[in-house]
């Protein structure tokens, strides 16, 4: 897997012809659970997918499973979610990073695309918006997952796309 910085990530996406233009996947990496969510064609609105169990010794299975969804859906690269935390380390961080390296680690998928962006509060609002649900535990956490999946990627597409209108204002 190759790291590659955000606004360059959107870049290349834009650059593609139409025909080579894909989506965007983006993670929750919890310590049970990888929350997924995927963007549309137009990488304009991100949607929920799925929740994948996260254990050691399942990484091969999960890279597997991405290379699927890669082919699947089209998908040009991930958006991880990473706690960034200007003060200390994040706890979390570390665990984000050793995913993603283990991934890498598989060989599975060499050469594909992703970056990090700011996962601040998103797991903690969608448990708010759940909590007058009182929904199963179990279903609750997939729920969350999936959902903080989903505002990382939108908080992802919403920046760069109002990055690019910008941009393009200012060429006028």
């Amino acid at each position: 897997m190759q790291y590659v910085k955000p606004l360059h990530l959107f870049q290349n996406l834009l650059k593609a012809n139409a025909l080579q233009r894909g989506r965007l996947l983006g993670l929750d990496v919890g310590d049970k659970y990888v929350g997924l969510a995927v963007s549309d064609l137009d990488n304009k609105i991100s949607s929920p997918l799925s929740v994948l169990i996260r254990k050691k010794s399942n990484i091969d299975l999960m890279a597997s499973d991405f290379q699927s969804l890669i082919s699947e859906l089209s998908l040009v690269g991930f958006i991880v979610g990473y706690p960034f935390d200007r003060q200390r380390l994040a706890p979390n961080a570390t665990q984000v990073k050793l995913f993603i390296d283990d991934l890498s680690k598989t060989g599975k998928l060499d050469g594909f695309k992703y970056t990090y962006w700011d996962e601040c509060f998103t797991s903690k609002n969608v448990e708010l918006l759940l909590k007058p649900l009182s929904l199963h535990p179990v279903l609750a956490k997939t729920i969350v997952d999936k959902f903080a999946a989903v505002q990382i990627l939108q908080a992802y597409l919403d920046y760069m796309n109002k990055n690019e209108s910008r941009n393009q204002l200012g060429e006028i």
